[in-house]
């Protein structure tokens, strides 16, 4: 009996944890991008703070940040620029790609570019700098965990995505070529810019692109599942 009830225990953290294929339609999913309702906005918010927070611990992890973090670090060290500001910065410019690719942004881009930026900048205050490569790869998962929930809540909203992910399917719209080599190598580019300009590159590096993609369907499984009907 106990063996079973083990078993039984193990098959449905199994279930809750099981990742999600789609974008799950949810109660609080707005109707267009310009949809607005104080519940839906309050999780656009929440979404885009853990968001913000789980990128501010790849920060300070110190053993590597994502490829966009890794710009944005590289560009804070040649500029006086902080990395909340040169994280805005960037969100701005690459929301200016859209305009020849006809991408429509929504309230959720906009809120993208502030509040990611906004509680970076808070995040990298507040926690602090890890100096041992156990702690930072602690920091590293943590970070990834959150920006998973946060990307998983800010998209079930439906009101818009935000500048880098506009940019990359508006280039996969415009080209035909698959979503997933225009990421890839968007990334790669940004990446190698990112380093040359200084950015930390490490293992933390290769632990977000293993561990994002599972993370962001994890987070959409479980919501899936609370929100079922």
């Amino acid at each position: 009996m106990p063996v079973k009830s083990e078993v039984g225990k193990f098959q449905r953290l199994r279930l809750i944890f099981k990742p999600h294929k789609t974008v799950p339609v949810t109660p609080w999913r707005g109707e267009s991008r310009w949809d607005l309702s104080p519940v839906r906005v309050f999780i656009l918010f929440f979404g885009l703070a853990l968001f913000g927070l789980g990128d501010s611990l790849l920060i300070q992890a110190n053993v590597g940040n994502a490829p966009w973090t890794v710009f944005a670090q590289g560009l804070t060290l040649k500029t006086n620029l902080s990395i909340g500001w040169a994280t805005f910065i960037i969100s701005v410019c690459v929301l200016l790609i859209w305009i020849p690719l006809k991408e429509k942004p929504g309230f959720g881009t906009f809120s993208n570019i502030v509040l990611i930026a906004t509680f970076i900048e808070i995040g990298t205050k507040i926690f602090p700098i890890q100096s041992s490569l156990l702690s930072g790869i602690a920091f590293d998962l943590l970070g990834i965990s959150l920006v998973g929930i946060g990307t998983a809540l800010y998209i079930t909203c439906g009101l818009g995505p935000g500048p880098r992910d506009g940019a990359m399917t508006g280039i996969h719209y415009k080209t035909g070529i698959r979503v997933g080599r225009v990421r890839l190598g968007i990334e790669v580019v940004v990446l190698c810019i990112g380093f040359l300009l200084g950015g930390t590159v490490g293992i933390g590096t290769a632990l977000f692109a293993l561990f994002i993609g599972q993370s962001v369907a994890i987070s959409l499984g479980i919501i899936a599942r609370l929100t079922r009907q």
